[in-house]
């Protein structure tokens, strides 16, 4: 099993990249959102049991994924620091199933970052969307740096097209299809 671990600031386009990333190689796609939009239709954002329930849940999807060797894409904001426990928890529970993480990094400038956030469909869909919370983020979590203790592919997102960044995410890491190759 391979999880490709797309984490990056929110706005830089991680959910884009990586459904991009899901057509070109047959990879399952598990949105961060996916678990976030679960647990909140019962639990507020932020509380305890929301807080518990949405790691519980990101934890054992992605396990039960490299047991069952399902090659997965996962979107992820990191704070380094903040979020390291739950990161190494993951690589523990892929490679104790033989399987392996695999990191992007994906950041863009500041500016494309709040023009992006601003997007409409991002409110539509329950993400951050403003500037004034984008910004708080930023004071409070280490959202620009790569996760250290794991290798991370870094790729700049604010003038490349989804589907560029998604090849180079697959052709980085040989995740294409053996088909898709054929047809290059």
């Amino acid at each position: 099993m391979r999880l490709v671990f797309i984490y990056g600031p929110p706005a830089v386009g991680k959910l884009t990249v990586a459904t991009e990333l899901a057509k070109l190689t047959g990879f399952k796609l598990h949105h961060n959102h996916v678990s976030i939009d679960f647990v909140r239709s019962i639990f507020q954002f932020g509380t305890f049991p929301y807080n518990k329930l949405v790691d519980k849940y990101r934890r054992e999807m992605l396990e039960e994924a490299a047991k069952e060797n399902v090659d997965t894409i996962f979107t992820f904001v990191y704070g380094k620091g903040e979020d390291d426990e739950f990161v190494k928890d993951i690589i523990r529970r892929v490679e104790s199933h033989a399987g392996r993480v695999l990191f992007v990094r994906l950041y863009c400038s500041r500016g494309e970052l709040t023009r992006r956030v601003a997007i409409k469909s991002r409110k539509k869909q329950g993400k951050l969307a403003s500037k004034r919370d984008l910004d708080t983020l930023f004071r409070t979590f280490d959202l620009a740096s790569d996760v250290p203790f794991a290798e991370s592919l870094s790729i700049e997102t604010t003038h490349d097209s989804p589907r560029k960044v998604a090849r180079s995410i697959a052709g980085h890491y040989g995740l294409v299809k053996p088909r898709d190759r054929a047809n290059e």
